[in-house]
């Protein structure tokens, strides 16, 4: 039990269980001000005020298998890195709970019905709040030394942490994943990125079967952070 621990307590020994169970990154985030936008019922979204933001680090030889679309490799691998986050995040959870307090592990790459695709909370929202890096060009997380090489999953909890503050860096001169978008989703300014021609060319590679949900990888690739150093 650690409930009678402090905030930075707790959130020192959240991150070492996670680094132990095979994370890359464990960040806190203070969710107060944003979980009204989370895709859950008002009455269990207003009961947590932190978020642990986790991560798992790519394996740079799958991405070097993608040329111009998603691979069977890199597909497969996207599949083991779901099961690894969602897995992870429930035993962190299962460790919180057993600590006096809730936990919501939230599903890595669940994304619920209607007309436009959403999910239960934005992960890379979380983990910029978390600290973990900034929201790059190519829409998603990049981390200083990772770049966009790791995917994320996020335990929501009202257990006291130590919340860690937002990162203020950017994508500086670094363009690599401009050049490299087969759908020319990416723009120089990432507030004008591209959602509607991301989303079309994702479900033209579906289609064409080249995976049977809706990934790419190329920008993935593409961003090794060089930019947030």
């Amino acid at each position: 039990m650690i409930s009678d621990r402090s905030p930075r307590e707790n959130s020192d020994r959240l991150g070492k269980f996670a680094l132990d169970l095979g994370f890359s990154l464990i960040g806190i985030a203070d969710i107060s001000a944003v979980r009204e936008a989370f895709h859950l019922p008002e009455k269990l979204r207003n009961r947590f005020d932190r978020a642990v933001s986790l991560g798992k680090r790519v394996l740079d030889g799958v991405l070097e298998d993608i040329d111009d679309h998603p691979t069977p490799l890199y597909f497969h691998h996207y599949r083991q890195l779901n099961f690894f986050l969602d897995r992870s995040a429930f035993l962190l959870a299962s460790e919180i709970q057993a600590s006096g307090f809730l936990a919501l592990p939230v599903p890595a790459s669940l994304v619920l019905g209607g007309e436009k695709p959403i999910a239960h909370v934005s992960h890379k929202k979380i983990a910029f709040l978390a600290g973990l890096g900034h929201i790059g060009r190519n829409n998603l997380l990049v981390h200083p030394a990772l770049g966009s090489r790791v995917r994320l999953v996020t335990v929501l909890t009202n257990m006291p942490l130590e919340a860690s503050a937002p990162s203020d860096a950017d994508c500086g001169s670094c363009v690599a994943c401009l050049a490299s978008c087969p759908a020319q989703a990416i723009k120089t300014r990432p507030e004008d990125f591209d959602h509607r021609r991301c989303f079309e060319k994702l479900e033209e590679f579906r289609r064409l079967r080249f995976a049977s949900q809706h990934i790419c990888g190329i920008c993935v690739k593409a961003c090794h952070g060089r930019g947030a150093a």
